[in-house]
């Protein structure tokens, strides 16, 4: 993508480049104890410019992102994601489309205008244009329901809330697995 073309990018613009970030927390069930718990993280991510992408009359422009998280003292990393935030510029929608390499996928859509430094993103299992998908074992044991996560924008600095809303067969209600964490740009 040539530089010119960045601002197409409209509120993904500030994220090109890669980010780090030291202090996620992870809030989750936790099988080997038996329980939940918190699990503080590092986390790296980079975001690569491209587009557009032409689909008939829309014209989307985006973001091709993976991402790593890391346990205090761990050399493997305990969570991964790859996949795109997408800006529909017609639409005033940032989408993110992920995989989640336990066999989840998910297509989260948020309202924003082309300089929001802050937007929700939402998904819900079973909605045929946001929504989520994943594999039999995770349908029976551990369903992800609804998926929200709230992201702000400033200058070299951009944090995430994020919970994955789950139906699990270790619990009687809903579970909320959250994850939250402030990044820095490292590179542009």
């Amino acid at each position: 993508m040539a530089f010119e073309e960045f601002d197409k990018l409209g509120p993904l613009r500030p994220l090109v480049g890669a980010w780090e970030g030291e202090g996620g927390v992870d809030f989750s069930f936790h099988h080997a104890e038996e329980e939940t718990g918190e699990t503080p993280y590092r986390e790296r991510i980079t975001f690569s410019p491209f587009g557009p992408v032409d689909n008939g009359d829309q014209h989307l422009y985006g973001l091709d992102y993976r991402m790593s998280a890391w346990r205090a003292g761990e050399e493997d990393p305990f969570h991964t994601e790859i996949g795109y935030w997408l800006w529909d510029a017609d639409a005033g929608r940032v989408l993110r489309a992920f995989m989640v390499p336990r066999g989840t996928v998910v297509l989260a859509g948020a309202d924003a205008g082309p300089d929001s430094t802050e937007f929700t993103f939402r998904a819900q299992l079973g909605d045929p244009v946001h929504g989520i998908v994943e594999n039999e074992y995770l349908s029976r044991r551990a369903s992800t329901v609804s998926y929200e996560c709230s992201v702000r924008i400033s200058g070299d600095e951009f944090s995430y809330d994020e919970d994955s809303v789950l139906r699990m067969t270790e619990f009687e209600e809903l579970f909320h697995h959250t994850d939250r964490n402030v990044l820095r740009r490292v590179a542009e």
